[in-house]
């Protein structure tokens, strides 16, 4: 059976990654979420599979049949992470009560989807934590009676299906606690300033590292008059990821460790310092996956004019219009990417843009479109949703061990401290 599964991001009131939910969708539109035994045999098998790449530290939201719950398979994951989400067609069972009764025993949390005012839904009520609500359908004034509702009886709310600000301005006024959808999963809520950005000393990196030929001269300049961009660098080297014997201090130790070719892979890691990055945790690794799975459908394509590492870059790149306030003519102007790539980035125009689009639309789970873009590409179907998880594991794998790597802040400032003094 192909499949396509993706999972997309749930944010708070203030726009932190609280978690994810885990879509499934059958090829040609029939859908996965049925009461088909084959189905949801299916289902368990991928689940079973590829449940280490799923989960990390965030919360995930799954929809889960009766087959699926009478098959057990929450149980692949552990209950503290897993929100089982149920729809009527589990409500109307007539186990549906014994069933979220036994889950609920082990732990294990409760959504719904779409709430009716029907006293099936009141019966349950006890059970639930969560109450998701459909933006992109719902009535304003059904909307507000049910969040008025959930909150009387202490339920989170969730706003899904959110694809215009109108709608992202809606839930907000209604106090939803959480949100989610595609206009949410861009959403940055301040770019940095352009001219702010364009002098930069990471605006400057970018530009030296994506030369056909760097100079790791210029490159060791650059880094060595930004603290951040210090801190960043030996975080990186000196992670498990690299599991060097002695520590690094030195940039150009550094560098020759990571390697201009992972330096330019992984240049958008160096901005991030938690609240002080240059972009939020979740647009990082969503440049990082989205970067990664054009780099791993290019194993698949004979067709177009890039090479894995170009197409790396084009989806490391993609999201820099969330990121700084400023044309996208303006920000590629100086950075030396191939006019296919510039092209895709800007106008969504050319051959690249193919690839960039089919990433695009397995994040906004457009299941016609992947299909459709995956055929253009000659990429075969069946392929794509292991490809995303392989990819997605790999990302919480590297963002794991750079992240936790074991220089702290007191380091940032003796390097910082250090930077001073040779300046002066």
């Amino acid at each position: 059976m192909n499949k396509y599964v993706v999972r997309q991001p749930i944010k708070d009131k203030v726009g932190n990654l609280f978690g994810y939910e885990i879509l499934f969708q059958e090829e040609k539109g029939s859908g996965l979420y049925n009461n088909d035994y084959a189905a949801a045999d299916s289902i368990s098998n991928f689940l079973s599979q590829n449940n280490k790449k799923i989960f990390n530290d965030k919360v995930t939201f799954m929809t889960f049949t009766p087959n699926l719950l009478f098959k057990n398979t929450p149980k692949i994951f552990k209950n503290n992470n897993l929100v089982i989400q149920i729809e009527d067609n589990v409500i109307i069972h007539p186990l549906a009560t014994t069933l979220i009764q036994r889950f609920r025993k082990e732990g294990y949390m409760f959504a719904v989807n779409d709430f009716q005012f029907a006293p099936r839904y009141f019966g349950l009520m006890e059970y639930l934590d969560y109450i998701r609500l459909d933006f992109g359908k719902g009535e304003s004034v059904s909307l507000e009676n049910t969040v008025k509702l959930a909150k009387s009886f202490n339920k989170y709310c969730i706003a899904y299906g959110i694809e215009t600000k109108e709608k992202y301005d809606l839930a907000k006024e209604l106090d939803v606690d959480y949100f989610q959808g595609n206009y949410v999963a861009e959403i940055v809520e301040t770019k940095a300033n352009k001219t702010d950005y364009l002098q930069s000393n990471f605006f400057q990196l970018v530009v030296e590292v994506t030369k056909d030929e760097p100079d790791i001269a210029a490159i060791e300049e650059i880094i060595s008059r930004d603290a951040a961009l210090t801190y960043g660098l030996l975080k990186m080297v000196n992670s498990v990821y690299f599991a060097l014997r002695n520590r690094t201090s030195s940039i150009r130790q550094a560098l020759v460790t990571l390697g201009l070719g992972q330096l330019k892979q992984w240049i958008y890691l160096l901005s991030f310092k938690g609240n002080d990055s240059f972009g939020s945790e979740d647009i990082l690794k969503r440049s990082f996956l989205r970067a990664n799975f054009c780099s791993a459908l290019m194993e698949y394509n004979n067709t177009l004019p890039i090479s894995k590492n170009d197409a790396y870059l084009m989806g490391m790149f993609s999201t820099l219009g969330n990121l700084i306030d400023a044309p996208l003519e303006e920000i590629f102007e100086d950075i030396p990417i191939s006019d296919e790539i510039k092209q895709a980035l800007i106008y969504h125009k050319g051959p690249c843009a193919l690839l960039l689009d089919l990433v695009l639309c397995y994040e906004r789970a457009d299941w016609q479109n992947i299909t459709n873009y995956a055929e253009i590409l000659e990429i075969p179907t069946n392929m794509i949703a292991q490809v995303y998880f392989n990819c997605v594991e790999e990302v919480n794998n590297i963002w794991e061990t750079i992240t936790n790597a074991e220089t702290n802040e007191e380091e940032y400032k003796e390097a910082a401290n250090a930077l001073e003094e040779q300046q002066q």
